[in-house]
C-alpha cells in the first residue's frame, strides 16, 4: 500500500494548482464537516432534552403504578410486602449482563413502595377556581419512591406528620396554582368533590375547606398547576373509603428493567391488581422524542449525502485530469487494483477530514452550550430555560463511523473508472 498512498498524497498536494477541483474538494470537506457537526449537536440537544424530561417526570412520578380493577382496596400492608420482595432474573443471564454493562442493577428489584390515594376536585379561592389532581401520599415513605418538589414557601409535606385526622386538613399546593388562586401558606381555600350528595334537584357536591401549608416548585409548569398533596388519611376521610387505598407507586433500582419488574409484579399479586411502568405511562411523550430524533439524524444526513456527491465530482474531474498519469503509471506497471486504491484514498482522505473537523466543531458547540449556556429558551413550553445538552460517546461513535462510510462509498464508482482507462487511448490523446 506505500505505492497507493504516496501518489494519493502526492494528487492531494498537487490540487493547489488547479483551484477549480480544490475548491470543489473543500466544499465536500466543509459539506461533510457541517453535517457532522449538526447532527453531533442535534442528537446531543434531542437526548438532552429526553433525559430532562425523564428526570422531571420521574421525580414527580413513581417507575411503577400497581392499581385494582375494582377501584379502592384494602389490605395495603400485605401487598406492599409482596411488591418490595420482587426481583428479577437472576444475575446470570444475557439480560441481566446487558443491564450491568449498562451500568444498571444486574438484578433489578423493587427498592420502595408507598401508598397512594387519588382525587381529582376543584379548588376555590377568592381570587381563582382551577382543577387539580390530589395525591393523597404517606409522609413517612413518599420520599423513598418520588420527590414531590422543591419547598417554595411553608412546611410543605413536613405538616402531614401533625395531622391526626382533627383540625383544617394541611395541603401542598404548587407555585403557579398558588398564583392563579392567589394564595399563601396559611390561607383556606374551598376544595370541590364531585361526588357529593343526591337531592331531588341533583348531585350537591362535598365542599370542604383546607389549610395550605406548603407551597412547592416541581419545575414543570403543568405539574405545578395541577397536582396537590394532601395526608393519606385525610384523602380517605374525604372520599370516605375507610382504610383502603388507591394503589402503590414504587420505585425499581434500574429504571430500564421497569417493565420487566411489572410483569414480574403483576404476576406475583395476580387478578385484580394490574401494573403499569414510567415508559408505558409517558410513552406518548416519549414515542414522539424518540420518532423525532430519528427524523432529524435522518434529515442531516442528507447534508452529508450532498457532500458525498461532491466528493464524486471531484474524483470523477481529478480522474479526467490524470488520464495521462493514469495511463503512465499503468505502462509501469501498476495494475487495476492499485489505481482503483490511489483514487478511493482521496476521496476518503477529504471524508475523515471532514469528520474530523465535524466531530471536533459538534464537541466544542456541545461543550459551548453545556456549559455558557448562551441560548435561552421559554420555561413555560419546554421545561427548562436553557437547551440541555447529553452527549452519548455511542452516538458521536456512529455518526462518525456513518459519515465515513458515506464518503467511502463515494469513491468507489470514480475509482473503478479511473483503474478502466485504457492507457493506449489516453496516450494516443495525449
Amino acid at each position: 500500500m506505500k505505492f497507493e498512498l504516496f501518489i494519493g498524497l502526492r494528487y492531494l498536494r498537487s490540487r493547489a494548482k488547479h483551484a477549480f477541483i480544490s475548491l470543489i474538494s473543500f466544499i465536500s470537506t466543509a459539506g461533510v464537516a457541517v453535517g457532522v457537526m449538526a447532527l453531533i449537536t442535534v442528537i446531543a440537544v434531542m437526548a438532552g432534552f429526553e433525559n430532562h424530561l425523564r428526570t422531571k417526570i420521574l421525580g414527580v412520578n413513581a417507575h411503577l403504578l400497581v392499581r385494582n380493577y375494582n377501584g379502592p382496596f384494602a389490605g395495603a400492608d400485605s401487598v406492599k410486602r409482596v411488591i418490595e420482595d420482587t426481583r428479577t432474573e437472576p444475575s446470570g443471564t444475557i439480560s441481566a449482563m446487558i443491564t450491568r454493562l449498562r451500568g444498571g442493577d444486574p438484578v433489578p428489584h423493587v427498592v420502595a413502595a408507598t401508598p397512594v390515594v387519588y382525587i381529582q376536585a376543584l379548588l376555590s379561592a377568592s381570587r381563582g377556581v382551577n382543577g387539580v389532581s390530589i395525591r393523597g401520599i404517606d409522609p413517612d415513605s413518599v420520599f423513598r419512591v418520588v420527590n414531590p418538589g422543591r419547598l417554595v414557601a411553608g412546611k410543605g409535606i413536613a405538616s402531614f406528620t401533625d395531622y391526626k385526622g382533627k383540625g383544617p386538613i394541611p395541603l401542598v399546593i404548587g407555585d403557579e396554582l398558588a398564583k392563579v388562586l392567589g394564595v399563601r401558606v396559611g390561607d383556606t381555600i374551598r376544595i370541590v368533590l364531585p361526588s357529593g350528595n343526591l337531592t331531588p334537584v341533583g348531585m350537591i357536591p362535598k365542599i370542604r375547606t383546607v389549610e395550605v401549608t406548603g407551597i412547592q416548585s416541581l419545575g414543570m409548569y403543568e405539574y405545578d398547576l395541577s397536582l396537590a398533596y394532601m395526608p393519606i388519611q385525610a384523602a380517605q376521610k374525604l372520599l370516605g373509603i375507610g382504610g383502603q387505598i388507591h394503589g402503590f407507586e414504587v420505585k425499581v433500582s434500574d429504571i430500564y428493567a421497569a417493565d420487566r419488574l411489572a410483569q414480574a409484579v403483576r404476576d406475583r399479586l395476580g387478578y385484580p391488581f394490574w401494573v403499569m411502568d414510567w415508559q408505558q405511562m409517558s410513552r406518548n411523550l416519549f414515542a414522539a422524542l424518540k420518532l423525532e430524533k430519528f427524523a432529524m439524524f435522518v434529515v442531516l444526513t442528507l447534508i452529508v449525502l450532498v457532500a458525498a456527491f461532491n466528493i464524486v465530482s471531484t474524483l470523477i474531474m481529478l480522474v479526467m485530469e490524470k488520464k495521462q498519469d493514469i495511463a503512465i503509471l499503468k505502462a509501469l506497471g501498476a495494475t487495476d487494483g492499485q489505481i482503483q486504491r490511489i483514487f478511493m484514498f482521496n476521496g476518503f482522505m477529504i471524508g475523515l477530514t471532514g469528520t474530523l473537523i465535524g466531530t471536533l466543531g459538534g464537541l466544542g458547540l456541545c461543550y459551548l452550550l453545556k456549559h455558557y449556556k448562551f441560548i435561552t429558551i421559554p420555561k413555560e413550553v419546554y421545561y427548562t430555560d436553557t437547551i440541555p445538552i447529553l452527549l452519548y460517546p455511542s452516538d458521536v461513535i456512529i455518526i462518525a463511523c456513518s459519515a465515513i462510510f458515506i464518503c467511502f462509498v463515494a469513491t468507489i464508482y470514480p475509482a473503478r473508472q479511473a483503474a478502466r482507462l485504457d492507457p493506449s487511448e489516453s496516450l494516443r490523446n495525449r
